[in-house]
């Protein structure tokens, strides 16, 4: 079995895609932002990442559309639960063989927790998607009220000992005007930004709390690339946290296993180089966009 699978996890502010080889090995990814045109933005990202690998198009032999707007990608050839995708990309980072049995996953509107079995299937899961709070979104607004890179945040925590200030609203918007009125009143932007750490944290802890958390836990999505909330989370959780590998493209990662799966499994996917279905009205480009189109096969 030749050829490339790709995976592609389309969130509410980044999309994510994943390329790997027939082995399994990563090929290549991107990480773009998601803006207000989710199928030309992910169209884009995908021929960005095609051409970063030296993949021509008619190589990739099958291809798996997952999170938020999944259903938006008419090039996918299958669509698969972020939950799903998300256990199979943690499994797959796991290269120590660790056996990770929970995945905490703060994304940019939502958090979950998965619980997994000793096989690395799913047991069960918890969602935050109904607030932002204790989202990558509440740490966007709290990097641009305390009016540092959000990359900063955690440098903040690190770098400083100070006690974490309490914040006490549990609304994004509500707890921005906090912020300010925190800063007015002479509290460190250090300080601060533990605290905002600390809230997130208590949040992610009583979402894991609900399924019963078990070692190994990893903990991906693009937060936590922030050292000081992976050490609230420990904190919260009284346990280590692993950090993924590769934590903004986990579960792009495990959308591209899938479709390699898929052909493994069932033989679904086409040859190389075999032209797919034309059935995209759902994603016509707009005029004189088509030029750009990563789609060797495709004739609009």
């Amino acid at each position: 079995m030749n050829g490339y699978f790709c995976g592609i996890d389309i969130g509410s502010t980044a999309i994510k895609v994943a390329i790997i080889d027939q082995a399994g090995r990563p090929a290549a990814s991107t990480i773009a932002r998601t803006g207000g045109h989710f199928v030309r933005n992910a169209r884009a990202a995908l021929e960005h990442t095609l051409a970063a690998g030296g993949i021509e198009a008619g190589q990739l032999r099958y291809t798996v559309a997952t999170g938020y707007g999944r259903k938006l990608f008419p090039e996918a050839d299958e669509r698969l639960s972020e939950i799903t995708a998300n256990a199979l990309g943690a499994t797959a980072d796991d290269g120590a063989g660790l056996g990770v049995r929970t995945v905490i996953n703060i994304g940019g509107q939502d958090s979950k927790v998965i619980a997994l079995d000793d096989q690395g299937q799913v047991r069960d899961f918890a969602m935050n998607d109904k607030c932002a709070a204790g989202t990558g979104r509440f740490l966007e607004m709290a990097a641009r009220s305390l009016e540092v890179p959000l990359e900063d945040l955690g440098r903040l925590h690190t770098e400083s000992a100070e006690v974490p200030v309490t914040i006490s609203s549990t609304c994004t918007v509500f707890a921005e005007s906090e912020l300010v009125s925190l800063l007015a009143a002479g509290r460190s932007p250090a300080a601060i930004a533990r605290g905002i750490h600390y809230a997130i944290a208590r949040r992610i802890a009583r979402l894991a709390r609900r399924l019963g958390v078990e070692d190994p836990v990893l903990f991906d999505g693009g937060p936590a690339l922030n050292p000081g909330l992976v050490a609230a989370l420990e904190d919260e959780l009284l346990r280590p946290v692993i950090v993924a590998q590769t934590p903004q493209i986990t579960t792009a990662l495990g959308a591209a296993l899938a479709a390699r799966n898929a052909c493994q499994e069932n033989e679904a996917c086409p040859a190389l180089d075999t032209p797919p279905p034309l059935d995209h009205k759902m994603g016509l480009p707009e005029a004189g966009q088509a030029a750009r189109l990563p789609w060797g096969w495709l004739q609009w």
